[in-house]
């Protein structure tokens, strides 16, 4: 494990889940993401997982990374990323490309059919 600190790279607060697995195993088990950024996040879970372990993790809109334990305090843990990955495309919606705003908020049609304003009826 690299003795790089990275805690000056940007992470995001969320609520995410993702499912976690060591990676001399085959079952997987799933956590909450509580922060998230290109080379690493912090999970919570349920897991017998010590510092050093190796797993590899599946994030929507993600291909699953490898990464190592870098800490365990109770039922947290921080995982270190072997390769960088693109936080903002967990976060987004199965899908939806990142330069779509969201459905909800785009406007609801279109009014250029009504050439002189609003109809009278």
């Amino acid at each position: 494990m690299p003795s790089i600190d990275t805690r000056h790279l940007n992470r995001d607060s969320l609520f995410l889940t993702a499912e976690i697995r060591l990676d001399s195993a085959n079952e997987l088990s799933r956590v909450k993401v509580r922060n998230l950024s290109d080379g690493g996040m912090m999970a919570e879970g349920h897991l017998m997982l010590s510092r050093g372990d190796r797993v590899v993790v599946e994030l929507r809109n993600i291909h699953p990374v490898r990464g190592t334990v870098a800490w365990v305090q109770g039922n947290r843990m921080g995982i270190a990323f072997e390769q960088d990955i693109d936080a903002k495309a967990a976060r987004s919606t199965p899908g939806q490309s990142q330069s779509e705003a969201p459905r909800y908020a785009r406007p609801a049609g279109s009014y250029a059919q009504y050439n002189a304003g609003l109809r009278k009826i």
